[in-house]
Order: structure tokens, then sequence, then C-alpha cells
């Protein structure tokens, strides 16, 4: 491992890896510590302040140019910004299921799927967790074992209720 490739990304990428990292072990714990008390409030405040600081990095990140500098994974980002909202809004009004499910689409899709293609080898990500040569197959098994292991955990979670 390496971090020549994030030193040397420009400050879009390292301001996004800067937001993400923290959201990604926050959420976690978020997603599997009791809800409603004021712990998870503050840290739910802290995390959304980093989801909406990761997603609106992205768009300064045009590495996969695929439309005038965008690429189908902007489109997590702009769901990211409309699920927070929506989540923020929920809980507000109350709407706990609501809140959850925005929470957890945040979570699977924003940290989850995005996460897992900046895990290719070409990506700043890649270069950096498998320097040295790791190959496109090495990849694929990493991200086919945290599917195996994230699935479950969100089954289970789902099947709880809110506090």
């Amino acid at each position: 491992m390496s971090f020549a490739p994030l030193l040397d990304a420009p400050l879009a990428v390292q301001v996004h890896v800067a937001s993400v990292v923290p959201a990604a072990l926050l959420g976690a714990f978020l997603l599997s510590n009791p809800k409603g008390t004021p712990r998870h409030r503050l840290i739910g405040r802290i995390w959304f302040v980093l989801m909406v600081m990761t997603a609106l990095s992205s768009f300064f990140i045009h590495s996969f140019d695929l439309l005038y500098g965008f690429s189908p994974i902007h489109l997590i980002s702009l769901f990211v910004l409309y699920a927070s909202w929506q989540a923020f809004q929920a809980a507000r009004r109350g709407d706990i299921r609501a809140h959850r499910a925005g929470v957890v689409g945040m979570y699977v899709w924003g940290i989850g799927v995005a996460g897992l293609f900046t895990l290719l080898p070409e990506r700043v990500m890649g270069r950096l967790l498998f320097a040295g040569g790791a190959s496109s197959l090495l990849v694929i098994t990493l991200v086919a074992a945290i599917l195996v292991l994230l699935l479950p955990a969100l089954r289970r979670w789902r099947g709880r209720r809110a506090v």
C-alpha cells in the first residue's frame, strides 16, 4: 500500500477521500448502534455534513469522462444530495421509516456501491490500496467478499426497530 497516488491526486480527490473515509466509518457505527439517542443525533449530523461534502466534492472529479466530464457515478452523488435532504426532513417530521430508508440508501449507494468503483486498479484508491501490481481478479474477489459480508448485515439491520 502506498499513499503516493492520493498525495499526487488533485485537491478535489483529496477532499473527497478526507470526507468519505470518516463518513464510511461513522455510518457503520450509526447503523450498528442504538438509534434516537443524543449520541446518534450528534454523530448523525456530522455524518450528514460529511456525506454532503463527499457528494459535492465528487462534481469536481472528472477522471472517468463520459459526458462533459461527468460519469454515471455522478448520478449517485445527485441521489445522495437528494436523499440527504429527504432523510433530514423525515427525521425532523419524526418519520423514522423514511429517515431510515434514506440513510440506508445513502450508505449503500453513496459509500458501498460508489466505493466499490474506486477499487478499480486505474482509480486513485485502487492504486493506493493495490500498489505493487494487484490484478483485476484480486479486486473483483475483494469486492465480492465485501458484498457477501455486507448484505447479511444490512438484512439484519433492516429487521431492527427504530428506538
